[in-house]
């Protein structure tokens, strides 16, 4: 027997006696369905070593593995999936809002020939010091050609442990010549919490102008971090007087529990701010604590919270918790429906692990929030507007809208384009709305405080 054969041998065998040695832990009355499962994988690999047009690398034939969980997991729900060393990597630290890196958001400029480009650098970060600007072509990462480069691989060779050296070879926007730019890498916390636009000194303004004292926060993930970025930016405000507030959960795609409950408490002073429901779970209840509660009294600090269709779980169970106990009114369109709780369950000695869903989120009202494959827009689910405060966008608007957003966020030093500068600025109908009611709500609290009291 050849030397190959017989190590393709020994591999096959080695991969039933795994499976052996799972089905033998196995609880007994589950061990025929767990042995007949089991053999099944392993007979597929099997016949695709030995029969398959090609020879099959370990690397491939890993990724067949990880592609079988993923494709039987996504029958189950589209919430639920395997998660691979690597992108488990870049899932903690976008959960944890901090990584080792240099702070550049980073993409494919389609005006740019598709070569990988910055969007933008952030401020205060080891490249918005060392010069890397927005539109700056990223030629080579440390040497290493980007042509034809994953974006994914290029997070990867751009983050590392901080303190690290880097090398960036960037053309910029406009330039002709490649230019070395050496940065050290350190640790960069992303923002969950923005404003509208930028001070002079590009740090966020979270008042949408001083006259009117309405702040404005922009949401953009509910990370480990997004509860005590918002409790500063609040204590803040109030600080400079406030008048009214607007939370913008657009485009926000959701993150941790944890993150949504802290930030719906800090406007609750009591009351149900969510439960959950599972199989193998009495149901959880959470209830808003008395201590801590912002901007008091309700009538005198009135709050609106913006969503549309991307907004979703974590941003739901803010804007149900506040809409339900009538502390802000919700403007915008219906969101998502996602209201599937998902664990995080670690394998393989915790280099990988598995996003099962698990129990499903309830509104305080007890109204469902999740939307199922077979619901119907007439059924229960998602945030629902206030009534009068529905704004149906048209598809032309949630793009410019999107356009106009990207353009406020990034970071330039140059003067703006003259034919941009002549371009009819964008409309922002659902945050206008917004700002009416405030306006409203202050107006109708000031003429109730000279209405004459009995004493």
């Amino acid at each position: 027997m050849s030397r190959r054969n017989l190590g393709w041998l020994l591999g096959i065998i080695s991969v039933s006696l795994l499976g052996l040695v799972i089905v033998a832990n196995a609880p007994s009355r589950e061990n025929d369905r767990d042995y007949e499962l089991v053999r099944l994988v392993v007979d597929v690999l099997h016949e695709v070593r030995g029969r398959y047009v090609t020879e099959i690398s370990p690397q491939r034939e890993r990724k067949l593995v990880e592609d079988m969980i993923n494709g039987g997991l996504e029958r189950l729900d589209p919430h639920s999936s395997y998660i691979n060393n690597r992108d488990f990597k870049q899932f903690s630290r976008n959960n944890k809002g901090k990584f080792g890196g240099i702070g550049i958001q980073v993409g494919y400029d389609r005006s740019n020939r598709g070569l990988l480009t910055v969007i933008s650098p952030m401020v205060g970060t080891p490249a918005y010091e060392a010069g890397v600007l927005a539109g700056d072509t990223i030629v080579k990462i440390d040497g290493k050609n980007t042509d034809n480069m994953r974006i994914d691989e290029a997070v990867d060779l751009i983050q590392g442990d901080p303190d690290s050296l880097i090398t960036l070879t960037v053309v910029h926007d406009g330039g002709k010549e490649p230019v070395e730019i050496g940065i050290r890498r350190a640790i960069i916390k992303v923002q969950s919490v923005l404003g509208d636009k930028r001070k002079e000194n590009k740090e966020w303004d979270y008042f949408l102008d001083q006259n009117s004292k309405i702040g404005y926060l922009r949401i953009s993930s509910f990370s480990e971090t997004a509860s005590a970025e918002v409790k500063d930016v609040i204590v803040n405000l109030q600080k400079e007087g406030a008048k009214g507030l607007i939370l913008d959960l657009r485009n926000n795609p959701g993150g941790l529990l944890k993150a949504a409950v802290e930030i719906s408490d800090m406007f609750l002073s009591e009351g149900k701010i969510v439960s959950t429901r599972g199989r193998n779970q009495q149901e959880e209840v959470i209830d808003a604590r008395p201590e801590g509660t912002m901007f008091l009294p309700a009538e005198k600090y009135p709050i609106a919270v913006l969503i549309n269709r991307n907004s979703a779980s974590a941003s739901e169970i803010l804007a149900a918790a506040l809409q339900d106990h009538n502390r802000a009114v919700v403007i915008g369109e219906r969101s998502y429906g996602k209201g599937s709780v998902q664990n995080i369950i670690d394998l393989e000695n915790k280099s990988s692990a598995l996003k099962l869903t698990t129990a499903s989120y309830w509104r305080p009202s007890g109204k469902n929030i999740h939307r199922f494959p077979d619901s119907k827009e007439t059924d229960e689910w998602g945030v629902k507007p206030n009534p009068d405060y529905e704004i149906i966008l048209k598809d032309e608007e949630r793009l410019e809208f999107l356009l106009d957003r990207s353009d406020k966020d990034v970071i330039r030093d140059k003067k703006p384009d003259v034919k941009k500068a002549d371009k009819k600025p964008f409309v922002d109908r659902v945050l206008e709305k917004a700002v009416e009611y405030i306006n409203n709500q202050k107006e109708k609290a000031a003429l109730d405080n000279l209405q004459p009291r009995v004493s």
